[in-house]
C-alpha cells in the first residue's frame, strides 16, 4: 500500500492505495475532483496534476511539454502509484464542480423572456396549473360520543368540501395525522391531489402553516445542472440555483458516461454522484432560501437527455450507445422522488419530460414545447447548444430533429486552450471594426485568461463573420491587408499617399520574393529616400535601422530595393511617374486604388546585398570621455577621438 495526498485549495486529503492504481481513479474514489472530460483515455490533457514528491510511473504524453514535465507536471489519467506521493490539484482542475457558469433566470431580460413564453403558452390555450392544491378543514374534536377513528373524521369532511367520491390518506399523512390533529385543535391544512373524482391527501399541516405548496424543476445537463423552486399555487419563482453536474468527472460525454456505467459499480456510482454532488445540495440550498422543508416539495419535474435520465434512475444503459440505439424508456410514468433519496416529500411524484430518441431527450422536448414551434406556421429552429448539440426544425405541421457532440468538442476535444465554462475562460468576445482588435471578457473577471470556453469560441467565430474576416463556410476571407494596413496608419500616425506608395511596395515585395516577417535579418531594405512610405516598410517587413536590415542609399528616389536572405532572391521597386499633377488628397486615393505592379517598375537590384550587421567593440573617447563603436573611432595623434572631437583634415573644401 502506499499513501496519497491530493492538495486541494489548501486542504489537504489522503488517502491510501495499491502499488499500480490509476492516479486519477485514486482520486475519483477520494472524492477529489479532477476534470477529466475523455473520462481518462489520454486524449484531452485536462487532468493535469504537479507532483510535488514521491515518484509516479507516468509516461510524458503531447499535452505535457519538457519544461512543463521537468517541473512536475503529469496527467493523472496515465499516472501510476509506485510509492508515497503529493500531488498538488490545480484550482482550475475542480473548479468545474462549484464555479461553472450556467445560464439561468437572473437578469431582467432572461425573466422577460421567462414570462413572455408563458404568455405565449397560455395564450396557444395551455393553463399552468397543476392538481395539487391545499385546503383547510375544520373538524370536531372526538368525544365519548363521537368515537370516530380520525382517519375517516378527516375524509368525510374532506368528500363534504371537495365533492370527491374517493378521498385515499397516503401513509405519509396517516403517520402525523393523530398529534397534527390534537396539536392543531383539530383545525388543519391539508395538501391533497385531484385526480377526476379521487382525492389523495399527501400531508397534513397545522391551520397556521403558510408555506407554500412547492414544486421542483430540474434541467439536468451533461455539464451542468439548474433548478427552481417554485409556488405550485401561483406559478411564482421562489428560488433558483446552478452547479456542475457531480458525473462530469467520469467523462465531458454521454458516451464515457455510459461506458463507465458498464464497470463494476459503475451505474451506482454516477448515480451517487448526481444525486449527492449536484441534486440534493441544490435542493438544500434553495429550500435554506426560503426556509422550507424540503419535505414540502410535493413534486418534481426533469428534464434531461436520454442518458441523462437513464443514469438518474440507475437504468443499464448500454443498449443507448449500441446499434441500434434503443432506450429503456420514452415516457416513464409512476416515479417517486423518494425512490431516488432526494429529501422530498415521501408521495412526491418525479415527472420526466418524454424522451423521443437515444440521443434527444426530455430537455429537446421540455425546450421545443417552451419555444413554441409547433404553434407557428412559419418554419423555425430551435437549437440547444450544451454539451449535447440538438437541433428541431419545423412548425405546426411537422417537426424533426438531430443531434450531435458540442460541448467536449469546443472545450475539451483537443483544443489546447480549450476549458470548461469556470474561471479564468474567455466567454464573450468582441472584435474593433476599424482596427480589428480584439477585446474580451473572462468568467469570474479574471485579470488573466486561463483558457476559452465554448461560448467563448462561437463568439469568436460570429466577431469574424461580423468583421468580414471568415465567410459562411469558416474559411479565411479578408485580406490580411486591412488589417496591415490599419497597423501602419497607427505606427505612422497618419495615413497619405506616402504612406500608401511604402505599404504597397512591401506587399509587392512579399508577393515577388516570397517574403515574411523578418524577425532578424532575413529580409533587408535599402531605400533611397527616407520619406512616408518607409514606415509601412518597418511595419510590415520587421526591417528596422536597430536590427541592420532596413539601409539608406539616399538618392530622393521613391525606389526600394529588397532581398531575400534564405533564397537569394532580390528585387528594385521604383515608382512610376503620373500622368499628372495631383493634390495630396487625390495623390492618397490613386494610390489607395492602384495595384502594386501598376505603382511600380519591377528593376533588377544594382546594389550588392550588405553583409549582416556587425557587432564592434567600444572605445573611450581620449578627448570627451564617451564609448563610441570602434567603427566610429579617428586616430589623431595617437589618440583615439570620436567623430565629433576628430577634427577632419580636408584641402579640398576650404
Amino acid at each position: 500500500m502506499v499513501s496519497v495526498t491530493f492538495k486541494v485549495g489548501g486542504t489537504d486529503v489522503v488517502l491510501h492505495a495499491s502499488k499500480g492504481d490509476n492516479l486519477l481513479a485514486a482520486a475519483q474514489r477520494a472524492n477529489v475532483a479532477i476534470d477529466a472530460p475523455c473520462s481518462g483515455n489520454g486524449a484531452c490533457g485536462k487532468c493535469r496534476v504537479k507532483l510535488l514528491s514521491g515518484a509516479l510511473d507516468s509516461p510524458q504524453t503531447r499535452h505535457i511539454s519538457d519544461e512543463e514535465y521537468a517541473q512536475g507536471w503529469r496527467l493523472s489519467c496515465v499516472s501510476r502509484l509506485v510509492s508515497d506521493v503529493t500531488v498538488e490539484v490545480p484550482d482550475i482542475a475542480s473548479a468545474y464542480r462549484s464555479r461553472m457558469k450556467v445560464a439561468d433566470i437572473s437578469s431582467e431580460k432572461e425573466l422577460a423572456i421567462f414570462n413572455q413564453t408563458k404568455a405565449e403558452i397560455v395564450e396557444a390555450g395551455i393553463e399552468f396549473k397543476t392538481n395539487l392544491s391545499a385546503v383547510t378543514v375544520a373538524m370536531d374534536a372526538p368525544s365519548a360520543d363521537d368515537t370516530m377513528p380520525d382517519n375517516e373524521r378527516l375524509m368525510w369532511k374532506l368528500e363534504e368540501i371537495t365533492g370527491a367520491q374517493k378521498i385515499v390518506l397516503c401513509f405519509t399523512a396517516l403517520k402525523k395525522l393523530a398529534r397534527v390533529l390534537r396539536e392543531s385543535n383539530f383545525h388543519v391544512r391539508c395538501v391533497i391531489e385531484t385526480e377526476d373524482d379521487r382525492v389523495t391527501v399527501l400531508d397534513v399541516l397545522p391551520a397556521s402553516d403558510s408555506a407554500p405548496i412547492a414544486g421542483l424543476v430540474v434541467d439536468l445537463g451533461t455539464t451542468s445542472v439548474a433548478a427552481i423552486l417554485v409556488n405550485l399555487e401561483d406559478g411564482s419563482i421562489l428560488a433558483k440555483a446552478s452547479t456542475g453536474n457531480g458525473q462530469i468527472r467520469y467523462g465531458a460525454d454521454v458516451i464515457n458516461r455510459i461506458i463507465e456505467s458498464g464497470r463494476e459499480g459503475g451505474s451506482e456510482r454516477l448515480q451517487k454522484a448526481v444525486i449527492d454532488e449536484s441534486l440534493r445540495p441544490l435542493i438544500q440550498e434553495m429550500c435554506a432560501a426560503e426556509k422550507l422543508n424540503p419535505r414540502q416539495v410535493y413534486r418534481m419535474c426533469l428534464a434531461g437527455n436520454t442518458t441523462m435520465n437513464h443514469l438518474l434512475l440507475g437504468l443499464y444503459a448500454e443498449p443507448v450507445r449500441m446499434d441500434p440505439y434503443i432506450p429503456s424508456f420514452f415516457h416513464a410514468d409512476d416515479i417517486r422522488a423518494s425512490s431516488l433519496h432526494l429529501g422530498l416529500h415521501p408521495e412526491a411524484k418525479l415527472i420526466l419530460a418524454p424522451n423521443i430518441g437515444s440521443y434527444v431527450g426530455g430537455d429537446i422536448t421540455a425546450g421545443a414545447f417552451a419555444s413554441m414551434l409547433w404553434n407557428k406556421e412559419e418554419l423555425s429552429l430551435f437549437i440547444d447548444l450544451g454539451t449535447n448539440g440538438e437541433l428541431v426544425f419545423g412548425n405546426s405541421e411537422f417537426m424533426m430533429s438531430c443531434a450531435c457532440s458540442a460541448g467536449p468538442a469546443f472545450e475539451g476535444g483537443d483544443i489546447s486552450c480549450g476549458m470548461r465554462a469556470t474561471d479564468g475562460a474567455i466567454d464573450s468576445c468582441t472584435i474593433d471594426r476599424e482596427t480589428m482588435e480584439p477585446s474580451f471578457t473572462t468568467i469570474g473577471n479574471t485579470k488573466h485568461p486561463v483558457g476559452i470556453c465554448g461560448s467563448g469560441i462561437i463568439d469568436v467565430i460570429a466577431e469574424l463573420f461580423r468583421a468580414g474576416i471568415i465567410n459562411g463556410n469558416g474559411a479565411i476571407i479578408m485580406d490580411e491587408n486591412k488589417v496591415l494596413w490599419e497597423k501602419c496608419a497607427a505606427f505612422h500616425g497618419h495615413v497619405c499617399g506616402g504612406l500608401t506608395i511604402g505599404y504597397k511596395a512591401a506587399l509587392y515585395a512579399i508577393e515577388l520574393l516570397d517574403l515574411s516577417f523578418s524577425e532578424d535579418e532575413q529580409v533587408v531594405c535599402i531605400t533611397e529616400n527616407d520619406a512616408c512610405g518607409v514606415d509601412a516598410i518597418q511595419v510590415i517587413l520587421g526591417c528596422s535601422v536597430g536590427k541592420g536590415n532596413l539601409l539608406f542609399h539616399m538618392r530622393g528616389k521613391q525606389a526600394f530595393s529588397f532581398y531575400n536572405r534564405k533564397n537569394g532572391k532580390s528585387v528594385r521597386l521604383v515608382l512610376k511617374p503620373r500622368d499628372r499633377e495631383m493634390s495630396r488628397e487625390e495623390s492618397f486615393a490613386y494610390y489607395q486604388d492602384c495595384e502594386p505592379r501598376e505603382m511600380f517598375d519591377v528593376k533588377e537590384a544594382t546594389i550588392q546585398l550588405p553583409e549582416r550587421a556587425r557587432l564592434f567593440d567600444s572605445y573611450v573617447c581620449e578627448c570627451c570621455g564617451e564609448k563610441t563603436g570602434a567603427n566610429w573611432i579617428r586616430i589623431a595623434d595617437g589618440k583615439k577621438l570620436c567623430l565629433d572631437c576628430y577634427k577632419t583634415y580636408d584641402r579640398f573644401n576650404v
